[in-house]
């Protein structure tokens, strides 16, 4: 194992405390944005221990999926983690760097979440969960488009370290800016940020992503929580493989990398300020705008 490897493997690991972090950069650009003194970049830290502290609770009429959803949940995105190469270079850790695994341990993320909410029976858990998945359809197979056309660039290759090569240098290509505004679509639909969710509202009618989370508290909700920060922290880290200029050598990578993700923070907590959220029904048509796109990108590659 070489030097480099070495030391994104390393960060890959780091991403686990990491991702709270970039949260909590998030939130507080947007208060800065919306003329508030907003939260502290290390608020999350603190929600963490806090719910660390206190002890989880049993639904009546709940099964074992409803208590091993949140292990279930946690274990795939750590997962999704070690897929995501930082700066280009990275250990396999057994999973390798395929995009579409990493699609697919998002989706079992997702499942699972979905599945203890049908445990519990709850309406709103229910209601939320089913919006979730019906976004899913859209969002995962968007993503998928996305990849097809970055392989493009790399022979045809879903691994994740031959499309940051490649893909570093393709921004001549016009599919190639079809598959970034495609990917930023798909980002914000993944991380359920706004325009498509608020993470900052609990109101059980118009929430997406926090309503299975309602019937869980302590050490479950914790997990659950660290799970959605650390999605917004590799989709962040996708995006840089995808797209980032290529760097000389691993520490010029890094650096990219890191200003890359700040760039990224920013630009959430200024999309969140400027638009409201939509109506629940327009959330498909925003997805399929990302669909469109990658459609366009495949068809002027192939002409």
């Amino acid at each position: 194992m070489s030097a480099a490897t070495a030391v994104a493997g390393a960060l890959q690991v780091a991403g686990v405390a990491l991702a709270p972090l970039a949260a909590g950069v998030v939130q507080h650009l947007k208060g800065r944005l919306q003329g508030r003194r907003g939260p502290s970049p290390l608020q999350p830290y603190r929600d963490l221990r806090r719910l660390s502290r206190k002890s989880g609770v049993d639904v009546a009429g709940s099964g074992p999926v409803y208590r091993a959803a949140p292990a279930v949940v946690a274990a795939a995105t750590l997962a999704a983690l070690l897929v995501v190469p930082v700066a280009g270079h990275g250990p396999g850790w057994g999973l390798g760097h395929d995009a579409v695994t990493l699609v697919g341990l998002l989706a079992l993320a997702r499942f699972a979440t979905a599945l203890a909410a049908w445990d519990t029976g709850s309406g709103f858990a229910l209601m939320g969960a089913a919006r979730d998945l019906a976004f899913a359809v859209f969002a995962e197979g968007v993503l998928l488009l996305v990849v097809a056309l970055a392989a493009r660039q790399a022979g045809g290759s879903t691994d994740l370290l031959a499309l940051a090569d490649a893909g570093a240098g393709a921004w001549a290509d016009p599919s190639h800016w079809c598959a970034a505004l495609a990917f930023a679509l798909v980002a914000i639909a993944e991380t359920g940020r706004q325009p498509v969710d608020n993470p900052d509202t609990h109101l059980e009618l118009t929430m997406v992503h926090e309503g299975p989370l309602l019937e869980y508290a302590g050490r479950d909700l914790a997990l659950l929580t660290w799970a959605g920060w650390a999605r917004l922290w590799l989709v962040l880290l996708l995006g840089v493989a995808l797209f980032a200029p290529a760097a000389g050598s691993v520490l010029a990578g890094l650096a990219i990398a890191a200003g890359a993700v700040a760039l990224l923070c920013a630009a959430l907590a200024l999309t969140e300020t400027a638009l409201a959220k939509m109506r629940i029904l327009r959330v498909p048509l925003f997805l399929g705008g990302g669909a469109a796109l990658c459609v366009a990108g495949l068809a002027g590659a192939t002409l």
